[in-house]
């Protein structure tokens, strides 16, 4: 959690009714918002502080845990034992990973492509909460609970999670009819990307929270690029692969047409025919390093 007073970050007393929060939100949220010169940083922090407080159930958790002594300040348990069983982390929801196809020609060429996919978005009737609840009264609002295990000798201090509330510090006393506690709802999802010239097999994609919304949070959007061959072409590193069939007709020409992903290339032929050696067009292939490699195959119909 944040580690500043969330009532101090919007000027109010602990006291405060939620009118008078929203109040001070809205006349804060003005002042600094970004579009008005504000800083983005202290925004963010304003917008927080009303997350937490705008709502009267997390408000009464968070009262709860600032009351705790062992949520933040001094810890006996850290101190004894150097942080090594309480120590906080950032919480972090997991990314959400899907996989996208891109052909040979598409990775060339780049430009924007549409995804669609399936998200977990915040249930709108229940704000995410998945319903009305209480503290937990069994672990009053930690969400576990500590023992002390051992003899005279050696005691071992243990942080359980507290079966009542399943370890969120929370009970419900009205399940939400939408979403039924679940607090999300499957939705389909389009967003627009970018595709860079060259996007390689393996590449990761990342979009800032158009992931799974997930304990009060929107996780990020991963996704995986598989590169496929195309129109007879392939990507192989920088280079560009392109499988050309020929006729008998063809084998006697002078040159071929390729149709390159720029425009169409005349390619001359060889005057030994080998199709166990593929032509190379320099400079041809991806971010002008790369060449293009011209494999032959011969396919007609014998009389």
């Amino acid at each position: 959690m944040n580690q500043d007073n969330f009532y101090d970050v919007l000027g109010v007393n602990e006291t405060a009714t939620q009118e008078e929060i929203k109040k001070a939100y809205r006349k804060l949220a003005v002042e600094h918002h970004p579009d008005k010169g504000g800083s983005e940083d202290k925004f963010k922090t304003i917008a927080q502080a009303y997350d937490i407080l705008g709502d009267e159930d997390k408000r009464k958790q968070y009262d709860n845990r600032r009351q705790n002594p062992f949520n933040g300040g001094f810890n006996p348990f850290e101190d004894l034992f150097g942080n090594s069983f309480y120590t906080s982390r950032k919480r972090a929801v997991p990314d959400k990973i899907i996989e996208m196809t891109i052909g040979a020609v598409d990775s060339y060429l780049g430009g924007d492509r549409v995804i669609t996919y399936s998200r977990e978005i915040q249930c709108v009737d229940c704000r995410g909460n998945g319903g009305d609840k209480v503290t937990c009264h069994v672990c009053n609002g930690q969400g576990f609970h500590i023992h002390k295990i051992g003899g005279s000798m050696f005691n071992q201090i243990v942080r359980q999670p507290c079966n009542n509330c399943k370890g969120s510090g929370q009970v419900y006393t009205k399940v939400c009819d939408t979403c039924n506690g679940k607090t999300t709802k499957t939705a389909t999802e389009s967003v627009k990307i970018k595709l860079p010239h060259g996007i390689d097999d393996g590449q990761f994609l990342k979009l800032q929270g158009k992931g799974d919304y997930i304990d009060g949070m929107y996780g990020n959007l991963v996704i995986r690029v598989k590169s496929v061959p195309q129109n007879n072409f392939e990507k192989m590193g920088d280079d560009l692969i392109f499988n050309s069939f020929l006729n008998r007709d063809e084998m006697d020409k002078n040159s071929i047409e390729i149709p390159h992903p720029l425009g169409t290339i005349s390619v001359k032929l060889p005057e030994i025919f080998d199709t166990s050696k593929p032509l190379r067009v320099k400079g041809k292939g991806f971010h002008n390093n790369g060449d293009m490699f011209v494999k032959l195959f011969v396919k007609f119909k014998r009389n």
